[in-house]
């Protein structure tokens, strides 16, 4: 039964368990972030179970090249593709839980799942965003019980679990009556605009389960609770107060204060969280609520962190609130190191800023690392735009290898693609040759500081080609809206080449503390071993060799990516001055083909018309990856 009050919870019988310990440390961990309408509906075949057995039943075949372009042979077939797109696909946490074998073999060691709670009943909102019962799980994705289990495997395959949570709105469950702004439709029809000016809106009423508003602005009496439970207005009933929203409408003005703090986000309802600055700050009724609900799904279910969405449009009093409440709940279960990541928009500033003053543990993806990540790859930036993100500096002011490493989720695909604007597209929609230079990439986020983030389907190289949200969130199992423009076949591939070296990679990582917590700098390298200097664009592009360092304690890594998609680049690689000092050769561990692996190369003296440094001649595959470890002469 779910309980229609906050109240009913029963949390003394909840807490009357045994909890899963958080890891030591996130930076250990390798998360994969997973839209759960589109990752899985349990009905794939010929792929592998938890074991690595293939799976005898289903219904849905492997994705062969041959299928690509088989939902648009037709132009009805192309829209009814691009309708699918922006409706439910049918993914379960019953398919999730069937997968986690797939995940564990790739070396995935936290799934974050996109939020899970039931959503409006009248709209489309399988991305899970629009809550209409903050403690009950949507229909479409299964039960409760469905969670709890799914927790409980993903525990068993050393898999922690990441919720995405909401606390700056809800769903659409109210419609306002506005009263001013009359602006016109695409048809020229005339109508009112409820857009936020800092006054509140009268409101028609909740909605029903039709969407309609014609049930009272209030909490509900019990003969009206009977009438539109579950789907009708807003759950648990401590939400249905007047007092839980803003009532400003949507935002137009997104980096403008307040107006992205109390407007509303697009048709999403705004809710109220308290007043004041940051140090006096008076949480709202709403706000201990919201507290309440999350230490219920924690206590619930027994996950271990969540994503806190839209931090930007929440006041830092209201955020640091309900970070000091839920890691106090959560190490009263033993879960010490409970782990709480923003998605913090607005530049690497303010993410720093954020994080300091609220106690959020982690930001999602600072300032734009993602882009200097994506391009840097395929050669568009030069390395060191990326690898200064992670530096000391006047604006953090803290050790590189004690704050970045476990404060920062280091993303490359995600499933909002902020930063492409109208051109929004996943790292492979520019063609074969981003495929080709897809592993470099990954090799970029997974070793270097931070905490690597893989968005389901990356390594599969889906492509997410279209330009606008839909097509970032192709279906895993196929359905009516799978990758490459196809439909009816899944992409759980393991003997896929990104999957395979990807995992093999990930395996390294996690026998080698240095590429997980370790500092790292950036090499120079040289073409005729006289003149050293850090890789760049030449030309506006840079096909070349990109080392770089990690040293944790004694143990001392080079890895390094080639950003040339059809050719073996070579260069002498500069790795001392004081850096590599444990070491007097280096002994390939990791090589993408495998033809390096068990070399070993000496590090040299070279003189050179600035003096002598310490140097190996290095050579790395076309769009390959390489890692090599110090070893004492």
């Amino acid at each position: 039964m779910i309980e229609k009050r906050l109240r009913d919870l029963d949390f003394a019988g909840l807490r009357d368990r045994q909890f899963t310990a958080s890891p030591a440390a996130w930076e250990d961990q390798v998360l994969y972030f997973l839209m759960l309408d589109r990752f899985s509906d349990g009905r794939e075949m010929a792929n592998r179970d938890s074991d690595g057995q293939v799976v005898a039943g289903g219904t849905t075949p492997p994705f062969q090249p041959s299928d690509a372009g088989n939902a648009i042979q037709t132009e009805e077939d192309a829209r009814s593709w691009r309708e699918a797109g922006s409706r439910w696909a049918g993914g379960t946490l019953k398919g999730l839980q069937s997968k986690l074998g797939y995940l564990q073999r790739l070396g995935v060691t936290a799934i974050w799942i996109s939020p899970i709670f039931k959503q409006v009943a009248f709209q489309e909102t399988y991305h899970g965003y629009g809550v209409q019962n903050l403690v009950d799980v949507d229909p479409h994705f299964g039960t409760r019980e469905d969670l709890r289990e799914l927790v409980q495997a993903a525990h068993a395959h050393g898999i922690y679990v990441i919720l995405d949570i909401i606390l700056n709105h809800a769903g659409n469950v109210f419609d306002y009556a506005p009263d001013r702004y009359w602006t016109r439709d695409e048809q020229g029809n005339e109508f009112l605009d409820p857009r936020w000016d800092g006054r509140p809106y009268q409101v028609a009423g909740y909605r029903d389960r039709e969407g309609v508003p014609r049930i009272p602005f209030a909490p509900l009496a019990p003969e009206d609770a009977a009438l539109h439970w579950p789907d009708g207005a807003i759950w648990p009933a401590e939400f249905q107060e007047p007092e839980t929203f803003t009532r400003q409408g949507h935002i137009s003005n997104w980096d403008y204060e307040p107006e992205s703090l109390s407007g509303d986000f697009h048709d999403l309802k705004d809710v109220h969280l308290g007043r004041g600055e940051i140090d006096e700050y008076r949480p709202s009724p709403v706000l201990l609520s919201l507290c309440r609900v999350y230490q219920f799904w924690i206590a619930y279910a027994d996950v271990d962190g969540f994503r806190v969405d839209t931090v930007k449009h929440m006041d830092l009093g209201a955020t640091r609130f309900f970070t000091s409440v839920i890691h106090e709940f959560a190490q009263h279960l033993g879960k010490e190191n409970f782990y709480l990541i923003g998605e913090i928009t607005g530049g690497r500033a303010r993410a720093f800023d954020t994080l300091e003053q609220t106690g959020l543990d982690a930001a999602l993806g600072i300032s734009d690392e993602p882009d200097k990540l994506e391009y840097l790859a395929k050669g568009y930036r030069n390395p060191a735009d990326y690898f200064d993100l992670f530096r000391n500096s006047l604006l953090i002011q803290k050790q590189s290898h004690a704050w970045f490493t476990n404060k920062v989720v280091t993303v490359l695909d995600d499933h909002d693609q902020v930063r492409k604007g109208n051109q929004k597209a996943r790292f492979c929609a520019d063609g074969p040759e981003a495929k080709k230079l897809l592993l470099p990439a990954l090799a970029l986020g997974v070793a270097t500081m931070g905490i690597p983030c893989i968005y389901y389907g990356t390594e599969q190289a889906f492509d997410g080609a279209g330009g606008s949200d839909r097509y970032l969130r192709e279906a895993m199992f196929g359905g009516e809206f799978g990758a490459f423009r196809s439909r009816g076949r899944h992409f759980f591939d393991e003997d896929g080449p990104i999957y395979q070296e990807l995992a093999r990679i990930l395996a390294v990582r996690r026998q080698k503390i240095a590429l997980r917590r370790g500092r790292q700098y950036l090499c120079r390298i040289s073409g005729d071993g006289q003149h050293f200097g850090v890789p760049h664009m030449i030309g506006g592009r840079m096909r070349s060799i990109v080392p770089w360092t990690r040293l944790f304690d004694d143990q001392e890594m080079l890895v390094a990516v080639n950003t040339d998609p059809d050719a073996e680049r070579e260069a002498w690689v500069e790795v001392k001055r004081g850096i590599l000092k444990f070491s007097s050769r280096l002994r390939c561990i990791y090589a993408s083909g495998g033809e390096q692996v068990g070399q070993v190369l000496p590090i040299e003296e070279q003189s050179t018309a600035s003096g002598t440094v310490q140097v190996v001649f290095l050579r790395v595959p076309p769009a390959g990856v390489v890692i090599y470890e110090g070893e004492a002469g």
